[in-house]
């Protein structure tokens, strides 16, 4: 896989959303009403280690959607023990044909914010939902995280899907 730098460019696209969901224009305030978040403690932040440890946790999301909405990685998977490089071997020819036909299939960006959709309801909305619970959140907190994270995934699905 190619592209090299379709992975950092899809690790902005949390801060980036986040720039614009959270501010107080948009749902910052009633972040902050929801989250029990105060100016004070805000600014108590050292934003530095915020932001690059954001970034590092973003990049790891990066590189784990490609596995989550392009469907040729597993597909190498299948023949991991096996001599694919070399299209001469019985393996080799399998893949490369399995690939001829397919290699290229449900690569577009629709697919992938399909995907990371799918992502954010069975992923993000479970381990979000259940950490708001038993930290006593509304559903109001919840609804704020969850529909961030699912842009996020579906921005960073779709570029991915189509541009890796």
């Amino acid at each position: 896989m190619g592209n090299f730098y379709i992975i950092p460019l899809a690790a902005l696209i949390p801060l980036m959303v986040g720039f614009i969901w959270y501010n107080p224009k948009v749902l910052g305030t009633a972040w902050m009403n929801a989250s029990g978040m105060t100016e004070e403690k805000a600014r108590g932040a050292n934003m530095a280690v915020v932001f690059g440890l954001s970034l590092l946790f973003a990049f790891l999301l990066a590189m784990s959607m490609q596995f989550l909405v392009i469907h040729q990685v597993h597909l190498k998977s299948m023949f991991f023990k096996q001599p694919i490089e070399d299209p001469n071997t019985e393996m080799g020819a399998l893949y490369k044909a399995v690939m001829d036909k397919l290699g290229t299939g449900y690569r577009t960006f629709k697919h992938g914010a399909f995907h990371g959709t799918i992502c954010a309801l069975f992923i993000i909305l479970p381990v979000l939902g259940t950490n708001a619970l038993f930290e006593r959140r509304g559903f109001k907190y919840i609804a704020i995280n969850v529909g961030y994270w699912m842009i996020c995934f579906m921005l960073m699905g779709g570029v991915i899907s189509a541009f890796l």
